[in-house]
């Protein structure tokens, strides 16, 4: 979905919006999954990356300016714990019990008209 709203800052609001956001590539480089006696299901993902894409504006009673941007975040790392317990008719069900995330670096490139 678009993000949108308003920021104070100094001398005024400052309207955003961000539009059109799309993931363009994932990378899994290292995952893994094991199986906990008991527990359920552990997924552990290593040095993973991302790249969104996506529209931009802003305005200020100043000025307005908009354009493109991509953002890539790289040096992931998930660790997520499934439970895997039987419902009342025998079926197996998974729900997240734990999950830790991390991100190492994020690089931002708004390419504009001003």
């Amino acid at each position: 979905p678009d993000l949108s709203g308003y920021e104070k800052f100094g001398l005024g609001n400052v309207k955003y919006n961000i539009s059109r956001i799309r993931v363009t590539a994932v990378e899994f480089p290292s995952a893994s999954i094991s199986l906990i006696p008991g527990t359920g299901i552990k997924l552990v993902i290593g040095n993973a990356s991302l790249t969104i894409d996506m529209n931009w504006n802003i305005r200020t009673w100043m000025f307005k300016n908009s354009g493109r941007s991509t953002v890539y975040i790289s040096k992931v790392f998930v660790t997520a714990i499934f439970s895997t317990p039987l419902d009342n008719t025998g079926h197996t069900s998974i729900s997240l019990t734990s999950c830790r995330t991390t991100s190492g670096d994020i690089d931002i490139k708004l390419n504009g008209k001003s």
